[in-house]
């Protein structure tokens, strides 16, 4: 929106220049659907081009000057029971319309619409600078959407990963997939675990906040597996040496990452735990205890 504003109304553009063409219902869905809403929104009282221009609109975000898509502040306060919050939140900070001649217009009716009929959530990355388990806009994003689209369809869409890192050679993921490898590659890898902990507070903070986006993610979409809960803990709090850098580093993310694993399972996220809740709790309870005794 603000910085490819051009991309944008140009997209809207494509649009509605194919919304023109004079074709036949299957050689030309765009239209039909247009058509057919524009259609249904006249019957409600709407202008006949009222009509036409709110079913014509395809590009939707935040209002102007706001930014994300109204996730954050749920997971983090822990404010939020199930999908209906979820999809609220994303359905009041995206349902505004922006194309050629529309500019952060408040349609949330539009945007619900669209989103219920969706059938796959797709997110694009053309870098690997980071992962989609290092920034909180990646799970409010596609995560948002994910959530929306099944609390209005009532059907979990196909949820993808597209890699265009190498522009010559992009690949499309499964999300499942693509959260698999960043698990791999960066999460519990002893490698990057241990050039975080050169970092000190910070590597400790960077170690919670995967756990956030990690939790988060699930939350939306569903697909972190139960060894993934397990392998992380694993990782972070029943490796002595890196429980003891958490601890000596910032006991704050320490109590930070058993508070989400365990919020992970009393939510049903991570459904079969097994002996690994009573181990969270240990170390939550020596996590408290370490801060009551520094203050």
């Amino acid at each position: 929106r603000d910085a490819f504003a051009n991309i944008m109304q140009m997209f809207d553009a494509a649009v509605q220049k194919v919304a023109e063409l004079d074709e036949p219902e299957e050689l030309n869905p765009i239209r039909a659907r247009i058509l057919r809403e524009a259609a249904e929104l006249e019957a409600q009282g709407l202008s006949v081009e009222t009509a036409r221009r709110q079913a014509g609109f395809r590009v939707f975000g935040a209002k102007p000057g706001a930014y994300g898509a109204g996730l954050q502040g749920l997971i983090d306060s822990r404010d939020w029971q199930g999908d209906a919050d979820l999809a609220r939140a994303y359905l009041n900070w995206g349902g505004y319309a922006y194309g050629q001649q529309v500019y952060g217009e408040a349609q949330r009716e539009r945007f619900a619409q669209r989103l219920g009929e969706l059938q796959a959530v797709v997110q694009n990355q053309d870098n690997r600078e980071h992962d989609l388990l290092d920034s909180d806009d990646y799970y409010q994003f596609q995560g948002g959407m994910t959530a929306a689209v099944r609390h209005l369809s009532g059907v979990q869409p196909a949820i993808l990963f597209g890699d265009h890192s190498d522009p010559l050679a992009p690949r499309i993921r499964t999300l499942a997939e693509e959260v698999s490898r960043v698990m791999r590659a960066r999460v519990t890898n002893p490698k990057w675990i241990d050039g975080v902990k050169r970092h000190g507070y910070k590597g400790a903070f960077e170690m919670a906040a995967t756990v956030d986006y990690l939790f988060a993610y699930d939350a939306t979409t569903g697909v972190v597996r139960d060894d993934q809960y397990a392998s992380l803990t694993d990782a972070y709090l029943n490796d002595p040496a890196t429980c003891e850098f958490l601890r000596q580093h910032n006991p704050d993310a320490l109590l930070e990452i058993g508070e989400r694993l365990l919020e992970a399972i009393q939510r049903g996220l991570w459904a079969e735990p097994g002996d690994y809740r009573e181990q969270i709790e240990e170390h939550l309870l020596a996590a408290e205890q370490h801060l009551e005794e520094s203050s």
